[in-house]
Parts: C-alpha cells; sequence; structure tokens
C-alpha cells in the first residue's frame, strides 16, 4: 500500500470549493445579506415594512433550509471520514467554549478558535465549521430561537473570511498573528452589528427612540440603528473582540501548529493508493 504523499509547506484544505459548492455560497449569501439588511433595504412602502413583525421569522426559516443545502453541497465536493471526523472534534470544542465566558461582558473564547480554524482548514470547512459549531453551542446553552439561524451564518461568514486572509502559504509567525489578531477583532464586532440586525425589528414601541420604524426613511433608521448598537451592545462586542485578541497572541501559535500537524496527517487530500500483489 502506498501512503498519502508529503507535501511541502502548501497550505491542505480540508473541502475544495467546486462550482456547485461557490454557489449555493454566493445564494446563501445574498439570502443572508436580504435577510440581515432587510430594514435598509425595504422601500418604507413594500410589503416586507408592511409586515415587519413577520420577516425576521420567514428569513430564519429560509436560512435554516439554506445553511443545510450549502453544508450538503460542501459535503458533496470532498468532506470526507477525516475531515468529518476533524469537524465534530472542532466544533464540539468550539461549543464548550462559548459557555465558559458567555453572559459575562461578551466573553466568548470560541471566537479564536473559530479564527484559527478557518486560517488553517480554508473557507469551505470554515463555514461548515462555524455553522455547526454555532448550531451545536445553542442545543447545549438552550439557546434555541429564531435567532439561532442567524447567528449560524454569521458565525459560518466570520471563520470562513479567516479562510479567506491573504498569504496562507508564506505567512507565519509573528506577522500571520499580528493579521490574525486584527482580523478577529474587527470580525468580533462586525458580528456582534450584524447580529443587532436580527432582533432590532423586533422592539416596536418599546423604545421608540432606537426602534426600527417601518415607515421612516433609510436615514432615520441607519440613524437610530447606530443608537442602538451604542446602547445594547457595543460593549459586549469590544469584549468578546479584545479577548478574541488576546487569545490569539497568547494560544495563537501552539494551536496554528497542532491543526497545521494534524491537517498534514490526516493528509486529506491525498488519495491512498494500493500496489498490484507482487509488486
Amino acid at each position: 500500500m502506498s501512503g498519502p504523499a508529503k507535501g511541502g509547506r502548501g497550505r491542505l484544505h480540508t473541502v475544495r470549493l467546486g462550482p456547485r459548492s461557490t454557489a449555493a455560497l454566493v445564494l446563501v449569501g445574498a439570502v443572508g445579506v436580504a435577510g440581515f439588511g432587510w430594514p435598509f433595504l425595504a422601500p418604507p412602502a413594500s410589503a416586507v415594512s408592511a409586515h415587519a413583525r413577520d420577516a425576521p421569522w420567514l428569513f430564519a426559516g429560509l436560512l435554516v433550509l439554506l445553511v443545510a443545502v450549502v453544508a450538503a453541497t460542501i459535503s458533496e465536493s470532498g468532506l470526507g471520514p477525516k475531515a468529518v471526523a476533524m469537524l465534530g472534534v472542532l466544533a464540539a470544542a468550539g461549543a464548550a467554549l462559548r459557555p465558559l465566558g458567555a453572559g459575562t461582558a461578551g466573553l466568548e473564547p470560541m471566537f479564536f478558535l473559530m479564527v484559527l480554524s478557518g486560517r488553517v482548514l480554508g473557507p469551505g470547512f470554515g463555514f461548515v465549521l462555524g455553522s455547526v459549531t454555532m448550531f451545536a453551542s445553542a442545543l447545549l446553552t438552550g439557546g434555541v430561537g429564531p435567532w439561532m439561524p442567524f447567528q449560524m451564518l454569521a458565525m459560518g461568514w466570520f471563520t470562513m473570511g479567516a479562510g479567506l486572509l491573504p498569504g496562507g502559504e508564506r505567512l507565519r509567525g509573528r506577522a500571520e498573528l499580528l493579521l490574525l489578531a486584527c482580523y478577529g477583532f474587527l470580525a468580533a464586532v462586525a458580528y456582534g452589528t450584524v447580529m443587532n440586525l436580527a432582533g432590532w425589528p423586533f422592539m416596536g414601541e418599546l423604545a421608540s427612540n432606537i426602534a426600527f420604524v417601518p415607515d421612516a426613511p433609510l436615514p432615520a433608521n441607519l440613524a437610530r440603528f447606530v443608537t442602538y448598537c451604542l446602547a445594547t451592545s457595543l460593549g459586549w462586542d469590544l469584549g468578546r473582540a479584545v479577548l478574541t485578541v488576546v487569545l490569539t497572541i497568547t494560544l495563537g501559535p501552539t494551536v496554528l501548529k497542532a491543526l497545521r500537524r494534524a491537517t498534514r496527517r490526516a493528509a486529506f487530500e491525498s488519495q491512498v493508493t494500493f500496489d498490484a500483489p507482487g509488486a
């Protein structure tokens, strides 16, 4: 039997994104943008704005189906047994890390693991990992609700983005850690901001100064949303971002080395061949 060939220091991806996978990601991304941003995208007189209370539920149900389609499509592209095993281990680790800091100034240590995993394992695997991890953590913490599909999609984007960062095959050492720390900070804040869009339209008349008003023009609603973010979530988002940076700088070298070693040894992209008898 001939084992998998050993490569150099090139980047190994557990999943290669083919045309179908890419098309599925683009589709779910477009629907996700509509699902998150409809308060700003829909004209005040549109039917969507008229059903402001129902729209988040509609998009939540649609996102569940689309995320499942993307995961299935990517799986068909080559998510083999070894990749599934690593997916399960990393998703379980991320789901276990999330409750450790949830409820305390937004400190969620799972974010740094998602950044490093996406960096090493690539955007396709990263999207699936982010979505599955958030789904598992929601079941673990009892955080199941209409917001969960939005969390799955946002975390999928978050982890996939780390896999799209430049210098995957050449950048190493302090420069790579700095890149990942900067990305982790910005993405952690962006995650919280995007997730605000999933709950903001539900406020109604509870807080008239910062609530979404379907009949209001875009600038007015945008100002209300910015005020809402500053008043409700900025402290949590900064806590999450700072913790992500600290963990990336301190634990990043060890975790990156372990992930790269596991990826090389698993040789996800190599095929095992058998020699003919007597060869």
